[in-house]
């Protein structure tokens, strides 16, 4: 008889797999396939959750902090994502967090879907009982909130008078700034430029008006050329806002030489300044008034200088809230039918 060797103490027991090693599991065909499978693998939103966190606050230390977590735990569910997916998402350079391109993918996709669920309770309940709480921020110029948001301010605020509204008096460029930080949940505004990461949707067009005391020699005269404006000093807003340089932009184009007398903000300003006599301008038909009509006098400029359009402004692969959409819906029933708000796009950062 051939002698057997005892088998040693845990023989024939299935070897416990190294921490970090992976392991195999049977498919739904009763065969062996291989999957993926770490020691700390966690669920996917909870990686998806640090992701958008960290590359939001640029680093793990932050990213940490908001999520109530300790770094390490952070690091490794980013590590376990990356694993799973096969791909490098993240690099460290001088203590800055960036995004590769397949990090930069992932994240137009991740974002939606994490703000999204972090919003899903406030969103379920204005859907089953109204809007009855919750916090609305929107960004607009001067001009905007002055002429354009007042009256769908007071239809908002009749339908929804527990919702807490912001609205944020910024430029343009902070505007951006307060859409891509995420302090704001949509814009309304004028654009000329639409970076590629902002999606854009006019609503409301105006035509450039030439303003003037209603005795100025230009006031009756025709045609009226652009070249009649030179002799005259004109009252435009600062340079950093987009009138001043649409207005220099056009001048220049057409070769024409003009002067600027005085330089202040606000359109109430300008058109009081012009009423005393102490220049002209050019305005958007949105702060012309029937009041200002009877105290000035107003020329259709649209020959010359383009239209201004007004529209909701935000950033690609936002979620919008139920205060958003409702807000967006008085501005123009059924925009978010037809334009797709939530399409993935660049980011600015």
């Amino acid at each position: 008889m051939t002698e057997r060797k005892p088998k040693s103490r845990g023989a024939g027991l299935p070897k416990k797999p190294r921490r970090g090693a992976a392991k195999k599991r049977t498919s739904a065909h009763g065969g062996e396939a291989e999957a993926t499978r770490y020691y700390y693998k966690g669920n996917r939103h909870k990686q998806l959750r640090a992701f958008v966190a960290t590359v939001k606050l640029g680093t793990l230390s932050r990213a940490a902090e908001a999520l109530y977590l300790s770094q390490p735990s952070v690091s490794l569910q980013l590590q376990a994502l990356e694993r799973e997916l096969g791909t490098i998402l993240l690099e460290r350079r001088r203590r800055r967090i960036n995004l590769t391109d397949a990090g930069e993918a992932l994240y137009e996709l991740a974002r939606p879907l994490v703000e999204g669920w972090e919003n899903l309770d406030r969103d379920f309940q204005a859907k089953v009982q109204g809007l009855q709480a919750g916090k609305l921020v929107i960004a607009a110029g001067t001009s905007t909130i002055q002429y354009l948001l007042p009256e769908l301010v007071r239809r908002y605020r009749e339908r929804h008078p527990a919702v807490q509204l912001q609205l944020a008096n910024v430029t343009g460029k902070d505007g951006l700034a307060m859409l891509r930080e995420d302090k704001a949940d949509f814009a309304v505004g004028s654009m000329l430029d639409v970076p590629h990461d902002i999606a854009w949707e006019p609503v409301r067009h105006y035509d450039p008006m030439l303003i003037l005391p209603p005795d100025h020699p230009l006031a009756a005269k025709e045609p009226l050329e652009l070249q009649d404006l030179s002799p005259w000093g004109l009252i435009l807003p600062p340079q950093r806002l987009s009138t001043y340089r649409l207005v220099d932009l056009v001048f220049q184009q057409n070769q024409v030489p003009y002067k600027v007398a005085i330089e202040v903000g606000g359109w109430d300003v300008i058109k009081e300044y012009v009423a005393m006599g102490l220049g002209i301008s050019i305005v958007t038909g949105i702060c012309i008034t029937d009041a200002d009509r009877e105290r000035l006098a107003v020329r259709n400029m649209s020959r010359w200088f383009p239209q201004r359009s007004y529209g909701v402004v935000m950033r690609k692969g936002k979620f919008l809230s139920a205060e958003a959409r409702a807000f967006i819906d008085l501005i123009r029933p059924g925009l978010l039918t037809y334009r797709d708000y939530d399409e993935p796009g660049h980011s600015g950062r």
